[in-house]
């Protein structure tokens, strides 16, 4: 005999109502499987298949990321947790069953969920908002969703909350944005195993050397997500990158191939968007094997292939930068907005980035690149008197707070040293920021965002050849970097005696819209006798920050500028035409602490 469904007025209470029983979970599980509004390419079926029957046969807390890899993605015995393709894959199958449920599955009896923390489904009558159900444990099943009789003007009011919730977890679905481990999801590649071109023995024994490299160098850029060794493994150097995009999620697919031909040595890379197939990126290095090691040659060739395809402003944020997000930012996008501030140094891009910032922090507590942005952009509150807020710290101390907590989060991450080391910086510690930053520079040295700021605290420190250097080489990887990094160079050249250097770089730097590049301009074009140019750029900074060369003194001194260099900064001002204290007020004041801002 059939039955019905209860009507709302005999629904049976929670107390009495027995759980969703095995043969009605699997009728849900084949309803959602073979409805049109839940993907059929990719794993994510036999994902929901597996575990779903795991549980009903008693065994959901043998649900772990290994055994998923092995009897899912087939993956071998020695899986390891570095390849992040189970908890991807769950991110991905979590936001299909809620777009499931928001479109198709409003009216299903049943609501099959995976849980944030775990790959044990729940089960629980679909009868409620989301915000009132109950969620039950996968085996054994208990409890029921509350289904009470409700006055017509709950049930308005309840459709009202229904329909808002449906409308942001649908747009937040469609963006892809979703959360693993209290994590965003980042920019995710994958590296195919590099192709061997020719007959040459030694190639062979490159191209997995030059794998190995790759997969050591690309992780330490912190804002990219990069799948393990058995994920690379499990690949051939020709794979489809359709085939990468549905079963493993990745964005972007690296791969290329290495021909040796006698003493030469040529390596070919590319990087393409599995959305669509297009290269995005693709490079040619030549070598030769009797001047170079070949452990040499490929650890070079890695680290440039990783800088130029991962680094702040590297070909992945470019990409995304040329096609922008919608409103609704996700993470990630918090932090092109970041680097989008830190190019053009503006109180607006500021505000931006400040407020996408504390949004993820907010949401991700534990992901540590939003914090120490985050301790960045405090700290050019006080230092840049950008978009200043009452607060009882000072930005220099949220920003140190900011730092710490980043650190904590994840010790080897460059963003976070680097946050701190500028925060101690200006938090007048500059031998223990200068600490952190060699630390820094060993963890990544191809980081050209942290290599542009430590070379800046290492030249502001009266190391100046040294910090040209660092700045030099941050430039030579990525010419088309901060324009900040351009205006301290220019600086260490004119600190360096090199006036045509100087003229050159600080106007490669045009930060039009930053106030401080407008007196360091000024000084560089008094000193090279371009008194016009400098009288200009002192007017336009003296309607922007008046107060500043009140206190020169101070202001300098408070960067950890050395004495003899405040000296002949601030005379380089005056004969730019800015109203600078006299002689007797300096040397007066050239010994006095001064409060945290900055360059």
């Amino acid at each position: 005999m059939q039955t019905s469904m209860p009507e709302r007025g005999d629904e049976v209470q929670p107390s009495t109502r027995p759980p969703p029983s095995p043969d009605e979970i699997r009728a849900q599980l084949s309803r959602i499987l073979t409805s049109s509004e839940f993907p059929h390419a990719g794993r994510g079926a036999a994902f929901l298949t597996y575990v779903v029957q795991e549980a009903l046969e008693g065994r959901a807390e043998r649900l772990k990321g290994y055994s998923i890899a092995i009897e899912v993605f087939k993956r071998s015995d020695n899986f390891t947790q570095d390849d992040p393709v189970v908890r991807i894959e769950a991110g991905r199958l979590r936001r299909s069953l809620e777009r499931y449920y928001l479109v198709a599955g409003q009216e299903d009896p049943i609501r099959i969920d995976i849980p944030k923390g775990g790959y044990a489904p729940s089960f629980a009558w679909n009868s409620l908002p989301s915000s009132e159900a109950i969620e039950t444990p996968a085996i054994p099943l208990t409890g029921v969703a509350r289904r009470d009789g409700w006055l017509p003007g709950r049930w308005i009011l309840a459709s009202l909350l229904v329909a808002i919730f449906g409308a942001t977890a649908l747009a937040y679905w469609l963006s892809e944005r979703a959360t693993q481990s209290g994590r965003p999801d980042e920019p995710t590649v994958v590296i195919a195993p590099f192709a061997n071109l020719g007959d040459d023995p030694q190639a062979k024994l490159y191209t997995v050397g030059l794998t190995e490299e790759l997969l050591t160098a690309l992780p330490k850029f912190k804002e990219i997500k990069v799948f393990g060794r058995e994920t690379s493994k499990s690949l051939t150097p020709d794979v489809d990158v359709a085939r990468v995009r549905s079963e493993l999620g990745a964005r972007y697919l690296l791969t290329g191939g290495v021909r040796v031909s006698g003493n030469r040595v040529r390596v070919t890379a590319r990087l393409l968007d599995t959305l669509d197939g297009e290269i995005l990126w693709s490079q040619t290095y030549d070598d030769d094997m009797t001047t170079r090691e070949l452990f040499t040659i490929q650890s070079d060739v890695a680290s440039k292939v990783a800088t130029a395809v991962a680094q702040p402003y590297g070909i992945i944020a470019q990409a995304l930068t040329a096609n922008p997000p919608p409103d609704d930012l996700g993470v990630y996008e918090c932090t092109l907005r970041f680097y989008a501030y830190r190019a053009e140094l503006s109180p607006e891009t500021h505000e931006k980035a400040r407020n996408c910032l504390e949004n993820s922090a907010a949401r991700y507590p534990a992901y540590a690149t939003a914090w120490a942005m985050l301790s960045i952009i405090y700290l050019d509150e006080g230092r840049f008197r950008f978009n200043m807020r009452p607060d009882a710290q000072t930005p220099t101390e949220r920003a140190l707070v900011s730092a710490r907590r980043a650190v904590e989060l994840e010790p080897e991450n460059v963003r976070a040293l680097q946050a701190l080391m500028t925060s101690l910086f200006f938090s007048q510690q500059p031998d223990e920021a200068l600490k952190v930053g060699e630390h820094a520079l060993a963890t990544n040295p191809n980081d050209t965002e942290f290599l542009g700021e430590f070379g800046t605290r290492v030249a502001m420190s009266g190391q100046w050849q040294r910090g040209a250097a660092l700045l030099d080489q941050a430039l030579a990887l990525d010419p088309g970097g901060a324009g900040y990094y351009y205006g301290t160079r220019a600086l260490a050249a004119y600190m360096l005696n090199d006036n045509d250097s100087a003229v050159a770089l600080i106007r490669r730097a045009d930060l039009q819209k930053f106030p401080l590049f407008h007196v360091v301009a000024a000084g560089i074009y008094a000193e090279a006798g371009m008194i016009e140019e400098a009288g200009l750029e002192a007017d336009t900074f003296m309607k922007m920050r008046p107060e500043f060369i009140h206190g020169i003194v101070k202001e300098l001194k408070s960067r950890n500028i050395q004495p003899r260099d405040n000296a002949r900064m601030i005379a380089s001002l005056r004969k730019a035409g800015f109203p600078v204290p006299d002689e007797a007020t300096v040397k007066a004041e050239i010994s006095m602490p001064g409060e945290s801002s900055g360059f």
